[in-house]
C-alpha cells in the first residue's frame, strides 16, 4: 500500500511538473512581441536617435560660431596697446602740436578704431560717478572721495575697457572713492 501511495504521489508530482512546464511554454509564446510592438520599439529608437543627432548638429554649429567669434581675441588684445598709444599721441599733439598733424593722426586713429569695431570690439562707456561693478571695472586704487555722493563710486578712469562680443577682454581700470 505504501508503494502505491508513493507511486500516486510521484504521478501527481510528475503531472504538476508537466502542467507547470506547459504553462511556462504558453507564457513564453504569449510574451513574444508582435510585429506592431517591434515596429513601435524601432520607431521610438529611430526618433530618439534622430533627435540626438539634431542636438549634436546644433551644438557643433554653436561651438563653431563661438570659435569664429572669439578666434581673433588674442590679436584684438594685442591691438589694444596700439590703440592706447594712439590716444596718448592724440593728447600730446593736441597740447603742443601742429593742427594739421593732429588731423592726420586722428584720421589714422579713427580708421584703425573702425576696423577693430567691425570685428566686434566695443568700448566700455565708463565715466566718473558711475557705480563700481567688478564685472566690468578693475579698481587700481582708492582715494578719499571728493564728495559724499562719490563714495564707493568711480572717481577717475585710468584705462578704457573693451569687450569683444559679450565677453570682457580688458577691464576698465578705475580709481574709486572711499
Amino acid at each position: 500500500m505504501e508503494n502505491q501511495e508513493i507511486n500516486e504521489e510521484n504521478i501527481n508530482t510528475q503531472e504538476d511538473i508537466n502542467t507547470q512546464a506547459e504553462d511556462t511554454v504558453q507564457e513564453n509564446v504569449t510574451e513574444t512581441p508582435t510585429a506592431e510592438e517591434l515596429l513601435a520599439v524601432e520607431k521610438d529608437r529611430y526618433i530618439r536617435l534622430y533627435a540626438e543627432f539634431e542636438n549634436y548638429k546644433k551644438r557643433t554649429s554653436k561651438e563653431k560660431m563661438e570659435f569664429f567669434q572669439y578666434a581673433n581675441q588674442e590679436m584684438m588684445i594685442s591691438m589694444l596697446a596700439v590703440l592706447d598709444d594712439f590716444e596718448r599721441a592724440l593728447k600730446e599733439i593736441a597740447k603742443n602740436g601742429n593742427p594739421s598733424d593732429l588731423q592726420g593722426v586722428e584720421l589714422i586713429y579713427q580708421k584703425f578704431k573702425n576696423k577693430l569695431t567691425e570685428k566686434g570690439l566695443k568700448t566700455m562707456e565708463v565715466a566718473a560717478g558711475d557705480v563700481f561693478d567688478v564685472d566690468f571695472h578693475e579698481a587700481i586704487t582708492q582715494i578719499p572721495s571728493p564728495s559724499e555722493d562719490l563714495k564707493g563710486k568711480i572717481v577717475d578712469v585710468i584705462e578704457t575697457g573693451y569687450t569683444l562680443g559679450d565677453k570682457v577682454i580688458r577691464f576698465a581700470k578705475v580709481v574709486t572713492g572711499n
